[in-house]
C-alpha cells in the first residue's frame, strides 16, 4: 500500500566550483538526511555543476561519473534522491532533473522545457512533462524559470500528481536577489491552486560575477501553510512530514468536469501528455 506519510527534505546549497566538491556535498547530504529519518530529497538546478558555469566546457563522461557516485549514495543511504545536472543525449544537451530511488537506479528524468536565454546558448529543450512515482506516489516537476508555465503543473496533477519538485538555481543581481527574500521566491500559489504539496529547492548567496542566490528554500502544504522555510544566507537542509492524503487534488479534478464543453478537449490533451511520457 502507497504509504500516507512521508519526510520531505529540500537542499540549500551553495554550488562550489569543481564538480568533485558538489558532489561531495550532495553526497553527503543524502546520508545525514536519511540517518535523520527523510525518505526523499530534492536538490536545486544544476546541483552536479553549478548554474553560473561554461556548461560546453563540461564534458559528458565527467557528469556520468558524478551521477554514478550520487547514485551508490541514494542505495547506500535507502533515500530517494532528485538532483538537478545537465544530461546528455544524441548529441544535445539538457538541462534535466534526475530522480533516483532507494536502490540507486535512475527511475525518471525530466528536461526543462522552457528555457531561459541563458539555458539556451548551452541546453536544448525537453518535450515532455514529469510524472513520476516517489515511493508509490504520483508526482511531477519543474525547473526554475518554469514556474512561470502554471500548466506544466496543473497537467500532470490532473493525471495524479500529489507533490510538485520545483529545483531552481537563482542568478540575480543582488537587488533583484533580495526582492525574492521572506518566502517570496519560488510559486507556492501552485500548492493552494492544486491542492497539492510543493518542495522548493534554491541555491543561496553569491554565484560570481556579482550574481546572487535569494536561497528561502521551502516546503508548502496544499493550503499554503508553509512547513518548512530556509533562510537567504545559509546552506542548509529543511525537512518536513507530509500527510499526502491531504493533497486532494480538487481544484485540478474539478477543471476536468467544468465547464462541459471543455471536458473531451481535456481528454484528449492528457491522452496526449500520457503519450508523450510514456505512462
Amino acid at each position: 500500500m502507497t504509504p500516507k506519510r512521508l519526510v520531505i527534505a529540500a537542499a540549500q546549497m551553495k554550488f562550489r566550483a569543481a564538480i568533485t566538491d558538489n558532489v561531495a556535498w550532495i553526497t553527503q547530504t543524502i546520508e545525514a538526511s536519511a540517518k535523520a529519518g527523510v525518505d526523499a530529497i530534492l536538490f536545486p538546478e544544476c546541483a552536479v555543476t553549478g548554474y553560473n558555469c561554461d556548461f560546453a566546457a563540461i564534458s559528458a563522461v565527467e557528469v556520468d561519473e558524478a551521477l554514478k557516485t550520487i547514485a551508490r549514495a541514494a542505495r547506500v543511504a535507502r533515500c530517494y534522491a532528485l538532483v538537478g545536472s545537465p544530461t546528455f543525449s544524441k548529441g544535445k544537451r539538457f538541462n534535466s532533473l534526475l530522480v533516483f530511488d532507494r536502490r540507486g537506479r535512475e527511475i525518471f528524468r525530466y528536461s526543462k522545457i522552457h528555457l531561459t536565454a541563458r539555458d539556451a546558448r548551452f541546453f536544448a529543450p525537453g518535450n515532455a512533462l514529469a510524472l513520476f512515482r516517489l515511493n508509490g506516489i504520483t508526482c511531477t516537476a519543474i525547473i526554475c524559470h518554469e514556474r512561470r508555465y502554471p500548466e506544466l503543473v496543473r497537467l500532470p496533477v490532473m493525471m495524479g500528481a500529489q507533490i510538485v519538485f520545483h529545483p531552481n538555481a537563482g542568478l540575480d543581481a543582488l537587488a533583484v536577489s533580495k526582492s525574492k527574500r521572506g518566502g517570496r521566491d519560488g510559486i507556492a500559489v501552485r500548492a493552494f491552486e492544486n491542492e497539492v504539496y510543493y518542495v522548493f529547492a534554491n541555491s543561496v548567496g553569491p554565484q560570481g560575477d556579482d550574481l546572487w542566490s535569494a536561497g528561502d528554500t521551502k516546503i508548502v502544504a496544499p493550503d499554503m501553510r508553509v512547513l518548512a522555510l530556509a533562510n537567504n544566507r545559509d546552506e542548509m537542509v529543511i525537512r518536513a512530514e507530509i500527510d499526502v492524503a491531504r493533497a486532494g487534488r480538487k481544484y485540478a479534478r474539478e477543471v476536468l468536469a467544468q465547464p462541459a464543453f471543455l471536458r473531451a478537449h481535456w481528454k484528449a490533451m492528457l491522452a496526449a501528455c500520457r503519450r508523450q511520457i510514456k505512462v
